[in-house]
């Protein structure tokens, strides 16, 4: 039986037990906090990036990783004894990671067969993505069938997300039509959306109580929800906000994670996200 790996990339926020768990390999992209570089970031758990954020005045920046770190990835799944790799990134709208896996794919084309899926996500959006995709893996799926998949299945996913600053969106540039939320409303708790491979802004809240009973909202006005995901960035409130969840779906089978530093760099402290996915 052909052995299919998945590949993602740290914007996943996957936990890395759970991508152990499901033989996902995660390709790095570079964070830079100040004068720290890449080469100590990826280092850190995100817990520890969060504890670094807050006695740190600068705001943090990322870039892509290189086409030669996703190549590394394919061929240690071809040594792993794998016959094909499906590769699931970040959004290409976001970012050139999408972009810098194609490359690599054509750079072992002649080794091993790679088809990369681009998200058209962020966080555990792309997360629950490449969680099917290994599942699918484990089941004997073949490699156009589980890439097919992911594809059709990124309609299915939603990402929301409470923010509780708007310094790092804002420096990071990758806003699309929430700039409209700031000026002179930087009091306001925004509610993002990551809609159609951006991000989007959704709502306005006053509070963050306000903000975080809406975005919780957002899991039964959806619909049948077949997975459900909980990221935050060491938010101290994401249990009282879990527990708004619990009427809709068990809090066992809710999948929590941190937020890491890819997208807690634009996304800030505190912030929130629901990510699932719809039947």
């Amino acid at each position: 039986m052909a052995s299919i790996r998945v590949v993602t990339d740290s914007g996943a926020d996957l936990d890395p037990s759970v991508a152990t768990r499901e033989r996902i390999a995660i390709v790095e992209l570079d964070v830079r906090l100040g004068d720290i570089g890449p080469e100590v970031t990826r280092t850190w758990s995100p817990q520890e990036f969060w504890q670094q954020c807050a006695t740190n005045s600068a705001l943090p920046e990322t870039s892509a990783p290189s086409p030669g770190a996703f190549v590394d990835a394919f061929v240690g799944a071809l040594a792993d004894g794998c016959d094909g790799v499906v590769c699931i990134t970040l959004s290409s709208k976001l970012s050139a990671t999408y972009q810098a896996a194609c490359a690599g794919a054509a750079e072992v084309a002649d080794r091993i067969a790679v088809r990369v899926v681009d998200s058209l996500s962020v966080t555990m959006g792309e997360g629950i993505l490449a969680l099917d995709a290994a599942r699918a893996a484990r089941e004997g799926v073949g490699l156009d069938e589980i890439a097919d998949a992911a594809t059709g299945d990124r309609e299915r996913i939603r990402v929301y997300g409470a923010l509780n600053t708007l310094d790092n969106l804002r420096k990071g540039g990758r806003i699309g039509s929430a700039q409209a939320i700031f000026g002179s409303l930087l009091a306001i708790k925004p509610v993002i959306e990551v809609r159609d491979g951006v991000v989007e802004a959704e709502s306005r809240q006053r509070t963050r109580t306000r903000s975080l009973e809406y975005l919780a909202a957002k899991v039964p006005d959806a619909g049948d929800v077949e997975v459900l995901a909980v990221a935050h960035g060491a938010a101290d409130d994401v249990g009282s906000f879990i527990s708004l969840l619990k009427d809709k779906v068990p809090p066992e089978e809710i999948l929590v994670s941190y937020i890491g530093a890819v997208i807690g760099t634009h996304s800030g402290p505190g912030v929130i996200g629901v990510c699932f996915k719809l039947r």
